[in-house]
């Protein structure tokens, strides 16, 4: 049964580029020098829709209040819940998840600003 929203040619016309960040990779010795090595976040590019929230998105907040610094996210690719993202030199962490997958084939993630030492807004 096809969903009764499609949005995947509404992501691919209005598509922007950004960074999803995954888990750490491990740290390990390194045999040869005796060193150390830390391990490294992962870096998926990944594309979607940005948007900025909406004042009834704003409003209705479950996790807390949202600022006018966060966005709304659609893409055809599933995100975690705690992930990071950067777009456009920002970061956001991905906070709540609009469970539509019965509906539609594009997946609805609210991501909230982080400052530039790491906190989150």
């Amino acid at each position: 049964m096809a969903k009764q929203f499609e949005f995947a040619d509404f992501v691919e016309e209005f598509k922007v580029t950004f960074t999803a960040y995954g888990e750490v990779t491990p740290g390990y010795w390194d045999t040869v020098t005796g060193d150390w090595v830390e391990g490294t976040p992962t870096e998926t590019q990944m594309v979607g829709i940005m948007l900025p929230l909406t004042q009834n998105d704003l409003r209705y907040a479950e996790n807390g209040a949202y600022s006018v610094k966060d966005k709304k996210i659609y893409t055809t690719e599933a995100l975690s819940l705690g992930q990071e993202v950067e777009y456009k030199g920002d970061r956001y962490t991905i906070q709540n998840f609009k469970d539509y997958s019965d509906y539609a084939d594009v997946y609805i993630y609210f991501a909230r600003w982080r400052d530039k030492g790491g906190a989150s807004s």
